[in-house]
This record gives structure tokens, sequence and C-alpha cells, in this order.
């Protein structure tokens, strides 16, 4: 993230200045109402604190005892504040989509670098599908969590701060009971959340094998043939691409679920605040209609980005299940790589010797084990055996694409673990 600080930076900036001018804009309410209604822009003996404050930005925008260019300019001002807030909301979005595909491109890279320098042993155990998947679908919802980061954390938080804050100036005892009550949409929402990140996961791997099934199938549509598997391959596939939907039906139903809970919540607490706030039960005066009007209306406005921050840690879940499946990957030590100043391989002299070598793919379950063999220069040797008997793994020892566990590869007496892989390669007919 840190050479795209800066426009992360720039698109936060642009954001702020959007929630500001948004609520702004809401504010001009105020005047608004009060001219249109045959009062003066902001003629009252105990107006508001953001009374005072539009009176001060506006004070020679307002002039007293002419109705109506008092009003036309209040209209202009709310038409300019929209137009230059849309623009930097709109820079706010360019700037953020540039990062979060940026940040897909860099993790795409990484993964497919990183993927270069893992041995064999880990490729074998890992199904090509699944890899496939981590580098294109996951990497396409992980970067979810930096666009939606930047959109819902930031653009959402800022114009629910400057919404509250315009809503404890207007009245303070109306905006802390519903501030009181605002932590009720979270604790609705905390288990469903906490159900949402495990589904995702185990539907993200269901996907990878569909795509490693699809990829199977495709490339070995000759023996598929040759044997009349059409089949089952088909009812193999199937199966997998049901299990699959089920496993993402199931984490959606969790997921959406936040949406219409917290807006059935929020409505509730509007609408409650609105009755004590009209019949003037907590204390004070009655609000005054156009103050009542705007706190409405900056209240109802306050709903959608609240909505947005209640589903962003679901759709947070969810991205980052996938960001687990691909650190799973970048988090393994690259295991074909040599050290620093590993010596150049020098050619073939004498002979190859295999010293009691075991390899083991998977904990328990061994390839070769115990296995000798001398092979001096010049000799030709047939490796025979049925299928699964470790022929292939024998044969990768030779230009490490797996190193033994046990024993050791021998070269005219050094080992081969002394020598370059790349040099190495070069030396032999793969």
């Amino acid at each position: 993230m840190s050479p795209y600080l800066p426009l992360c930076v720039a698109s936060l900036a642009a954001a702020a200045v959007a929630s500001l001018l948004d609520g702004f804009s809401f504010a001009l309410l105020i005047p608004f109402l009060r001219l249109l209604f045959g009062g003066e822009a902001l003629g009252l003996d105990a107006p508001t604190a953001v009374e005072r404050l539009l009176g001060t930005a506006l004070a020679g925008w307002l002039p007293t005892g002419d109705r109506g260019a008092a009003l036309r300019n209040v209209v202009l001002v709310v038409v300019g504040a929209v137009a230059v807030k849309n623009a930097a909301a709109y820079l706010a979005g360019w700037l953020r989509a540039q990062v979060q595909e940026n940040v897909a491109r860099d993790l795409r890279v990484q993964l497919h670098s990183h993927v270069q320098r893992l041995g064999l042993g880990f490729l074998r155990r890992t199904r090509a599908g699944q890899l496939v998947s981590r580098i294109t679908a996951d990497v396409d919802q992980a970067k979810l969590l930096v666009g939606q980061t930047l959109t819902v954390l930031a653009n959402n938080g800022t114009l629910v701060l400057v919404y509250v804050a315009i809503l404890l100036t207007l009245s303070w005892r109306l905006a802390a009971v519903t501030l009181v009550l605002a932590p009720a949409l979270a604790l609705a929402l905390r288990p469903v959340v906490a159900a949402v990140r495990a589904r995702m996961r185990d539907a993200l791997h269901d996907r990878g094998e569909l795509t490693a099934l699809m990829s199977e199938t495709l490339e070995g549509a000759r023996v598929v043939k040759a044997h009349g598997a059409e089949p089952y391959e088909h009812a193999r596939f199937a199966a997998t691409a049901g299990r699959h939907a089920r496993g993402v039906v199931r984490a959606e139903r969790l997921a959406v679920l936040a949406h219409p809970l917290s807006e059935t919540l929020g409505t509730a607490v509007i609408m409650l605040v609105l009755v004590l706030g009209s019949l003037g039960l907590l204390g004070g005066a009655p609000m005054r209609p156009e103050v009542l009007v705007t706190f409405l209306a900056v209240s109802l406005r306050l709903l959608s980005p609240v909505k947005a921050l209640s589903h962003f840690p679901a759709l947070a879940e969810q991205a980052l299940a996938a960001a687990d499946r691909i650190f799973e990957v970048l988090d393994r030590d690259a295991d074909d790589v040599d050290p620093p100043g590993a010596a150049a391989f020098p050619g073939l002299r004498v002979e190859i010797v295999f010293d009691r070598v075991g390899v083991s793919y998977e904990p328990g379950r061994w390839a070769l084990r115990d296995v000798s063999l001398t092979v001096r220069k010049g000799e030709i040797v047939a490796i025979v055996g049925p299928s699964g008997a470790g022929k292939s793994t024998l044969l990768d020892l030779l230009p490490r694409f797996v190193d033994p566990q046990r024993g050791s590869v021998l070269i005219d007496g050094a080992a081969l673990t002394e020598f370059d892989r790349r040099t190495l390669r070069r030396a032999l007919g793969v």
C-alpha cells in the first residue's frame, strides 16, 4: 500500500470535502425554509449553533429586508455546494479505483512470482485450479477490502461525523438519544458478521475446486473421451458446482441480512427521536418547524451511510476470507531458490550417486524411501515401474525440482545442493 499512500490521502481528502459540503447543503435548509414561508433568513433571537455558523459564513449573502435576493442567494449557494461536492466525490471515486486496481495487480504479480519460486512438492499437493482461482477470483474479492475501506469507512464515516455534528448543534438532547440507541445496530449485527467469514472461505474453496475440475477435464479431454468417462466427469462437475452454489447462498444469506436489519432498527430510532423532538418530551421548548424539518432530513440522510457502515463488516469478512487464501501461498517459504554464493554446476565428470534418498510430499507418505543408485558417466539407465512407484520423483531429484528429506544426491562426490539450480538445469535435458 505504501506506493499508493499519496493517492489514498488525496482520495480521503476529496471524500472529506464532499462530506463537509453535503452537510453544509443540508444545513442551508433552515434559511431556505424560513425565506420560503415568509420569515427572515436568520433573524432569530435564539439561533442554533448551525444558524450562527451560517450567519457568519453567509453574512453578505443574506441581506435583511430583501427576501427575494436572500432566497436567490441561498439557492445559488446550495446549487454551487452540491456541484462542488459531486466533483469532489467523483475525484475520490476515481482515485479509489486507481488504488484498488493497482493493489490487485501487485497482488497478482506477487502471487505469480512467488509460485514460480515454490518447489514441485507444493505444486503437486495443490491443484492447479486452486492456484488459478486464488490469483484471479480471490484477488478480485480481496481488492474490495481496499476499495470498501476508502469508500465506506472514509467517505461514509466522514458523512456520519458531519451529520452527527449537525444534529448535535440543532438539538443535543435528540442527538444524544440517537447516539445512545445507535449501538443497537452493531450489537444486532455481531452474530451475523461472525458467521460470514467462515462460510465465505468455504465457498471460495469450492470455487477453486470447480476451476480445478474444469481445467483437468479440458486438459485430459483425450483420456476422458477414450474411456467414455464424459458422464462421470459431468456428474463430478455438477456435484461440485452445486456444492459451490449452496455455499455461496449460505454466505450471502447472512451477508444480506445486515442491510434490512440495520434499516429497520435505524428507522425505528429516527421515528422515536422525531416524536420526542416535536412534542418537547426531552425538556425545553419544542423545536421550531424549519429546525425540525432539517433535523428530519439530516437524520434520514444519516441512515444511508450508517447502513453502509453496518454492511461493511460483512463485506470485509468476505474479502478477508479471500485474503487468507492468498496469504496462505505468499506466506510459504520459497523453496526453489538458491542461497547467495551457490556454485555454478561444472558438469558431470565421473558419476551420479543416489545415497539412501527419501522423498515425502505429505507427512507419513513416502514417494521414495531409502533408494540407492549409482549411474556412471556414459551409462544408459531405464527407470521402470508401476504408476506411483516414484519414477518421476527420482528423476526430479537431478534438476532439484524436489530435494530429498533423507539421504543425498551426489555428483562426483559433491552434494547436489551445493550447485546453483539454474546452471544445473541448463546441463540437463528435461
